[in-house]
């Protein structure tokens, strides 16, 4: 294929682009004609309301967990039967136990083709109600296949003696211990353990503080981790020293159980000495022990058990929480006087994590849903729990998709020496990956070989070498992978179960890379994440050009409901000056997403985040909290919004396009934001910002016209120390609808921005040149060439003109790409692709 010096055809600066022949038949269909779905109130509950899987419900794996809303469990115990027949019978019927929670994992593949489910309560006297309706839903040949062993597999190979806790390490640490005060991490170790010994304990528990708590949890660790490889008894005796100054500390209920984060600390302080030194301490001390951690199980099993498999995502429970109280039943599971209980609450989280594990288990993508900044918090659970579980079922928990993943998005959302892609709380606090991002690289890379995680974990080797929760676990297993990038690397990945697409123009050289990430997520706001659906984020080199603004200072200060989760604080737009609520009815679609050599895109539907106000009692308490009313003065309301598609175009390297559709029911006043480190130089419709990796020059165009301002001042500002940051806003008043075309043009300081100019439908920025449709009253059309490669871009209705002849496009208001792609130049046609849910009616 001829890829330079290609002429094109000349055409005019009109909008019906003139690429179709006269006999050719123009596509009957549009996207929403050929694939219509429902517009649901929320693609994903935060709390279950409906019943999962059903017709309506594409499985995100094969087997998929069968879940009742709590609410409908109305009995002491739940049983379910699975069938592809909807009469049940008996020989063809899978059928559980009764059981306390609202799940159930057939734990095997189911072969493809339409299934049924039903349940039913029992009543604590074992009286049964009847059987649910059967609820249907299919299996398709193309869903991911991963299957866990029964629970009872898991239980046959549990372990008898103690330590247990690192058990998944047995087979290795022999080796170890012989070369420890050789291997690179000790004198790191050592230092850990020195400075856990000569912490007084006494003033860390007496009086009770949780934060002192925290201390004392991760200092039993390093003397944990220390004593399993040196074997060396001034480890020892200090975790039992600690042991022994928290059995002389009677915990109050109001000191375990006010924080559960806390809670957790405690437990821990006590359950790792006595597992670690369980056969040298007496049965008083270990009764007493147990009798602790045997508190907090129960106290937060109750509260648990049947809500966790229906809540969306309990950050703290799966960051530590289920964790340790996995691993308490793990310790207790063969203790006489607990056994039968704690081996009731070991099945809970075994089938917990099996069901909704890891990353919510409506996740796929390896991507974090709540935003690269919280993922670190989530690390030591997500590498510890399939290291266990997979030691001791004999299966590997690291098969499923999310983590076979997880790699290459750990190298997408967060390049190494860059600044992280940047959605949810705290992703602007890092210039580059911390050391448990790094770790967790190195971890994949050694478990399951992937190329993406052993790059990373090579470019940040001085941080892996850092990091202390996964430290053990480094010191047993050597290092074996390779670190080179991998040649096959797209410049796109979009993210579908997540709602995120990102773009690297030089994914291997972050100096000379520019990043664009986008959001428009089924799963809305609230939780960790933003409000900030249809947004993006811009990194040149690796820093800030157009990032989202505020400081991640506390969960839901005045600061952060009105200056950092609030949509006025990300690059999207503002309606009547109202923006999208905290919320999972606050959601977005990423509809579109295709990219080659030349060319990537992206399509974000916000036309449902503009919902309304925040009604759910966590965030109604914070606002009160705060002293803010939910008001239209303050940003938040109805909005007679009806369409909010957005386009995101990199023409690489150095070339970005936005492109938005917006409309409304009535005459509003439409704010496009755009926010940077800098101040804006403001010239008419051209924005110039001088960021420390080079300049960005920012030109719209619109039918409508508009004005543009700036401010450095936050609408609730964060306190003193912290940076005022730059907020543009171009504002189009009046207006029920408005198409508006951005050219973004990066450069390093040593270049300059190429002329744009606009001639009627033409736009045109060097070898580039850009036919839009800007006048909102006729059908939309945008088209991007180029003047020396045969590439196009084409968002419109007209059949599509290549260099290997016309493309008779299939569908009308479709997006095709023709591009170089995997090798060779070749067409993708895409229209509106619906997004899963694990809560459609």
């Amino acid at each position: 294929m001829m890829k330079m010096n290609f002429l094109y055809w000349t055409l005019g600066c009109f909008c019906l682009l003139g690429y179709a022949c006269a006999d050719e038949e123009v596509p009957a269909a549009s996207p929403e004609e050929a694939q219509k779905f429902e517009m649901p109130e929320a693609w994903h509950d935060k709390t279950r309301t409906q019943l999962y899987p059903k017709l309506s419900n594409e499985l995100y794996l094969n087997p998929s967990p069968l879940i009742v809303p709590q609410s409908l469990k109305t009995g002491a115990f739940l049983q379910f039967a699975l069938s592809q027949d909807a009469g049940f019978p008996e020989a063809s019927t899978q059928l559980s136990e009764q059981q306390e929670w609202c799940m159930f994992n057939p734990h095997v593949k189911l072969v493809p083709g339409r299934w049924f489910w039903r349940y039913r309560n029992v009543a604590e006297d074992g009286k049964e109600e009847a059987w649910s309706e059967p609820i249907e839903f299919e299996v398709k040949e193309e869903t991911p296949v991963f299957v866990t062993p029964a629970f009872d597999d898991f239980r046959q190979g549990l372990p008898l003696r103690h330590p247990r806790l690192y058990c998944f390490l047995d087979p290795k640490i022999d080796e170890a211990r012989r070369h420890v005060t050789s291997h690179e991490e000790y004198q790191a170790l050592k230092n850990r353990a020195e400075s856990a010994l000569k912490a007084d304990y006494e003033s860390l528990i007496v009086p009770y503080s949780a934060s002192h708590m925290e201390t004392v949890a991760a200092n039993v660790e390093y003397l944990y981790q220390a004593f399993h490889l040196t074997q060396r008894g001034d480890y020892a005796q200090k975790m039992e020293e600690i042991l022994n100054v928290l059995l002389e500390h009677p915990f109050t209920d109001t000191e375990l159980f006010a924080e559960n984060f806390a809670s957790t600390d405690i437990a821990y302080s006590f359950l790792a000495p006595y597992d670690m030194l369980y056969d040298k301490l007496g049965t008083d001390v270990r009764s007493r022990v147990e009798e602790q951690l045997w508190r907090v199980a129960t106290y937060y099993f109750d509260a648990y058990c049947s809500m966790q498999e229906n809540h969306i995502f309990d950050n703290h429970f799966w960051q530590q929480n289920m964790r340790v109280l996995f691993q308490i039943a793990f310790c207790l599971y063969d203790k006489s006087e607990y056994a039968a209980q704690a081996l009731r609450m070991l099945t809970y989280y075994y089938e917990l994590w099996t069901a909704r594990a890891p990353a919510s288990g409506f996740n796929r993508d390896g991507a974090w849903i709540n935003g690269t900044g919280y993922f670190e918090a989530n690390v030591r659970t997500l590498f510890y729990m399939p290291m266990l579980l997979s030691y001791v079922s004999r299966a590997d928990f690291l098969q499923h998709p999310w983590y076979q993943q997880a790699g290459q998005s750990m190298v997408y959302s967060w390049p190494p020496s860059s600044k992280s892609a940047g959605f949810g709380d705290g992703s602007e606090k890092r210039e580059e990956p911390g050391r448990q991002r790094a770790a967790f690289a190195d971890f994949l890379a050694r478990e399951t070989g992937d190329a993406y995680a052993g790059w990373y974990a090579g470019e940040c080797q001085k941080d892996v070498v850092q990091d202390v929760e996964l430290r053990l676990y480094r010191m047993v297993n050597p290092a074996t992978y390779a670190t080179d990038f991998p040649a096959s690397a797209p410049k796109l990945k979009w993210y579908k179960d997540i709602g995120e697409v990102v773009m690297h123009s030089n994914l291997a050289s972050t100096e000379n890379n520019l990043s664009l990430a986008f959001r428009s997520s089924t799963f809305g706001s609230g939780s960790h994440t933003l409000a900030d659906q249809n947004s993006f984020n811009l990194l040149y080199g690796g820093k800030e050009v157009y990032y989202h603004t505020g400081y991640y200072l506390n969960f839901s200060d005045a600061h952060n409901l009105m200056s950092y989760r609030h949509t006025r604080a990300h690059n999207s737009i503002l309606v009547d000056g109202i923006g999208q609520p905290f919320s999972t009815e606050g959601y977005g679609m990423l509809l579109r997403a295709a990219g080659g050599e030349h060319i990537g895109y992206c399509l974000g539907d916000a036309s449902h985040a503009y919902c309304g106000i925040s009604e759910d009692p966590m965030w109604i308490e914070s606002f009160q909290k705060a002293g803010i009313e939910q008001t239209p003065e303050n940003g938040f309301g109805e909005t007679p919004l009806t369409k909010y598609r957005r386009q995101m175009i990199m023409l690489y390297p150095d070339i970005v396009l936005i492109y938005d559709e917006l409309e409304a029911s009535r005459p509003v006043r439409w704010d496009w934001l755009l926010h940077s480190p800098v101040q804006f130089g403001i010239d008419k419709n051209v924005f110039t910002s001088h960021v420390e990796t080079g300049v960005a020059v920012a030109q719209m165009f619109s039918d409508a016209t508009f004005e543009v301002s700036q401010t450095d001042q936050f609408v609730v500002p964060p306190g003193e120390g912290y940076p005022n940051q730059w907020h543009l806003t171009a504002a189009f008043s009046n207006n029920s609808a408005c198409r508006i075309l951005t050219v973004v043009q990066i450069k390093n300081s040593e270049e300059e921005a190429l002329p744009v100019t606009r001639d009627g439908c033409c736009v045109t920025c060097g070898d580039w040149t850009i036919y839009v449709n800007l006048d909102p009253s006729s059908a939309e059309c945008l088209q991007v060439t180029n003047a020396t490669v045969p590439v196009v871009y084409s968002y419109g209705s007209d059949n599509v003109q290549t260099d290997s002849g016309v493309y008779l496009r299939q569908f009308r208001g479709s997006s095709v790409l023709y591009d170089e792609i995997d090798g060779q130049y070749q067409v993708v046609e895409q229209i509106d692709q619906s997004p899963m849910s694990s809560r459609r009616g």
